[in-house]
């Protein structure tokens, strides 16, 4: 199965381009947890406490959402494999600084440089993949990559905890950094999306200017803020459950494991299901359908978690029902984002990525905020998200909901 984009670039196989652009949205979460099972011994070797560790954290999410803002316009003025590659090249950088580290401040520091590196990649796969296809086949293609992605955030924790057990935790960024390199060759098997002729050839200051445009158009914010709240309410579950599963229901940490592969093998399965759908339907549809969804066992969610209704199954069941929906509302909302005017994909997708990954940010903190001991913040905290995130795609103008490109 071959593709020609529409500047006619060389025919690549889109199996091996999904696998190759599936590769680079994976930087983020093997950056992220494949050091979660580390994060003890690193404050034991530094003498470092639990506090000051946890800002090598704080400092990946902050180079992470930042740097989205600089690759994606840059991507939009140099085409996307130079700008892929030199981030990248950063990732590599920070990944050896973390390795060589002696102390928690320097690994905070370090981690933000590998995350403003790590996140060319993703914001600019994503360019790309808006580059070579219209809207609904954008968001079928994105699907595709979340698919193969799917993998990262499910082995990371489970590669990290071999890597530390045999290596020690140093060698976890050694592997990152070799992860690295192979990203950089497998990236230039493929073919540049964007020729000069495309290109916006803004300065910097217009740069910003594309930003504040993005930001006055309504479409673009439905879309951005649809999927943005949404992951808001994924954030709140990756920072609540750990507490509300082990601590508060007494789950062993083996199952809680468990718990978690499982919702990623819901999202996967839903992303097969949107990918059919958006053939039928046409990607605003489908987002809309699925953000309602979503809000619906938000609630559902929110209504059993604080009234302690069935349990810990009360909280498992619809939180794995909201989280399915991933695969009906994040590869949806980002091509559509990207939709709004093409000739921005780079700095629509490095500034959508931002708003998703700073509501993400803000409402991880809320549930420490809020912490009461019981499981009412988490699940609070998701209802509210589920049902933002419905009014939010329900605000794509109806004119355009479904619209064809």
């Amino acid at each position: 199965m071959q593709f020609h984009s529409p500047q006619k670039s060389p025919a690549v196989d889109t199996r091996w381009l999904s696998i190759v652009l599936s590769t680079m949205m994976a930087f983020g979460p093997l950056s992220i947890d494949m050091y979660l099972p580390a994060l003890p011994e690193i404050g034991r070797d530094l003498a470092a406490a639990p506090a000051a560790v946890q800002m090598s954290l704080s400092g990946f999410f902050l180079g992470f959402g930042i740097g989205q803002l600089v690759w994606g316009p840059l991507g939009d003025r140099l085409g996307r494999r130079g700008p892929i590659a030199a981030g990248i090249a950063l990732f590599v950088l920070g990944s050896v600084g973390c390795a060589l580290t002696g102390d928690a401040t320097h690994l905070a520091a370090w981690r933000f440089v590998q995350a403003f590196g790590s996140c060319a990649a993703p914001v600019l796969a994503r360019a790309m993949v808006r580059d070579l296809y219209p809207q609904d086949q954008a968001a079928r293609m994105l699907s595709l990559m979340m698919l193969i992605m799917s993998v990262a955030p499910m082995a990371a924790p489970l590669v990290g905890g071999q890597v530390l057990a045999h290596f020690g935790w140093r060698a976890i960024f050694y592997a990152l950094a070799g992860f690295g390199l192979l990203a950089m060759a497998a990236l230039f098997t493929i073919p540049e999306s964007l020729p000069a002729s495309r290109r916006s050839g803004q300065s910097i200051p217009g740069m910003a200017l594309s930003y504040v445009r993005l930001l006055g158009n309504r479409r673009y914010l439905a879309y951005t803020l649809s999927g943005g709240f949404f992951f808001g309410g994924m954030f709140a579950y990756i920072a609540g459950t750990p507490f509300v599963y082990i601590e508060y229901f007494g789950v062993a940490p083996q199952l809680y494991g468990v718990l978690f592969g499982l919702n990623v093998v819901g999202m996967m399965i839903f992303n097969v299901v949107n990918r059919r759908l958006v053939q039928t339907m046409g990607s605003d549809r489908v987002l809309r359908a699925g953000a309602l969804a979503g809000a619906v066992f938000a609630v559902v969610l929110a209504a059993a978690g604080v009234t302690g209704a069935f349990g810990l199954v009360g909280i498992v069941v619809p939180l794995f029902a909201y989280l399915s929906m991933t695969g009906l509302i994040a590869a949806n909302a980002m091509a559509g984002a990207m939709s709004v005017n093409p000739a921005m994909a780079g700095a629509a997708s490095g500034l959508a990525g931002t708003v998703q990954f700073g509501i993400g940010a803000l409402t991880a903190a809320l549930i420490g905020w809020l912490a009461d001991g019981t499981p009412a913040p988490m699940v609070l905290v998701i209802g509210g998200m589920g049902i933002a995130a419905a009014l939010a795609a329900l605000a794509i103008a109806p004119s355009q909901a479904g619209r064809r490109t």
